[in-house]
């Protein structure tokens, strides 16, 4: 399963929602995956590959080897 290995973000459900956006539209389920990236990062002075979210990569939480 997709999940960042910094801050352990990973699959959420909601639903899909018509364009009507009435309160009687159907709805059907769907996913919302994290946008995920494999880089090689620095962790505990090792030169390691990981899966990390780009919030993660943009925050500053990654230091990229």
């Amino acid at each position: 399963m997709a999940k960042c290995d910094i801050c352990g973000k990973s699959l959420a459900h909601g639903n899909k929602i018509s364009i009507a956006r009435s309160h009687v539209s159907r709805r059907t389920t769907r996913e919302f995956r994290p946008n995920l990236r494999r880089v090689k990062a620095i962790i505990n002075g090792e030169t390691k590959t990981i899966h990390t979210c780009t919030k993660c990569l943009r925050s500053g939480k990654v230091v990229r080897a």
